[in-house]
């Protein structure tokens, strides 16, 4: 996989009610909230129509309305829920996912990490059942066993956030297996090159699975670098590459380069 082969991804026009919707989340999230007088202006549409997208959004709680805009939606929880998740950067991921998925070799073991960004990989995968896929994921078993894919699924405890298992069982099949190749989600790179999760079970199974992988591919989009979040699970030293959805930030060259870590850009449809 070592090679200069980095896809460019282009931003996507927005053209129907529910792209809106879904760019509505990012920026709203990444900008820590917006007015409606500035969504008007970033999406060039009426008032009437920013503020029905935004009682749509907050009737499926991916935002919180405020007086005159949205906030990102608040929860107890240091972790936000999968379905305001999925619908984050969908594009990004979608193009992180094709260019994962053509490191898939037929007859390797494959381990598929939960997580919104490895459920791109997986609808990118090959479906004549020419590798085995593993995951802690049962919305990604599903999705990788629909055709004539052959699926393992380890044990643990189900985390809704994540749609993931965890704990004692999900560390152990880990720990046992062997991977050809393993896809691991990230929800922050520091520019140390620190790899870090904010659950600390979700940690736990990262870690092992790529003590148990020959090759390792971190899968995170560009909003992911800069984060540290509370426990850490693995440095750039620790995997293969990383793929994204574009070009990673001048200041994370020096912990690539010492770490001997490729980067690559995800594919544009």
């Amino acid at each position: 996989m070592r090679g200069n082969d980095r896809g460019r991804s282009g931003g996507t026009a927005v053209t129907t009610p529910e792209t809106r919707r879904r760019r509505i989340v990012e920026l709203v999230t990444d900008r820590n909230g917006l007015s409606v007088d500035e969504l008007i202006d970033e999406f060039d549409v009426s008032g009437s129509t920013i503020r029905r997208d935004l009682r749509a959004l907050a009737d499926r709680n991916l935002i919180e309305r405020t007086h005159g805009g949205a906030m990102p939606a608040t929860h107890a929880r240091s972790e936000r829920p999968f379905d305001q998740k999925v619908v984050e950067g969908l594009e990004r991921k979608r193009a992180i996912g094709r260019r994962a998925a053509r490191e898939i070799q037929q007859g390797q073991v494959v381990f598929f990490d939960s997580g919104t960004t490895t459920f791109q990989i997986a609808r990118e995968a090959p479906t004549d059942g020419s590798f085995v896929s593993v995951t802690n994921s049962p919305l990604l078993a599903m999705e990788l066993g629909k055709d004539d894919g052959i699926v393992k699924m380890t044990g643990g405890s189900f985390r809704e956030e994540s749609m993931g298992l965890v704990g004692r069982p999900a560390q152990s099949y880990v720990r046992t297996s062997n991977f050809d190749l393993a896809f691991v989600g990230t929800n922050g790179i520091d520019e140390k090159g620190a790899l870090t999760s904010p659950i600390e079970e979700e940690a736990a199974v990262k870690t092992e699975v790529i003590a148990s992988a020959a090759q390792t591919v971190i899968v995170a989009d560009l909003t992911k670098f800069g984060e540290r979040t509370f426990r850490q699970f693995a440095t750039l030293e620790d995997v293969d590459a990383v793929i994204t959805d574009g070009r990673v930030p001048d200041r994370f060259h020096d912990a690539f380069e010492a770490a001997d870590t490729e980067w690559l850009e995800g594919v544009a449809e």
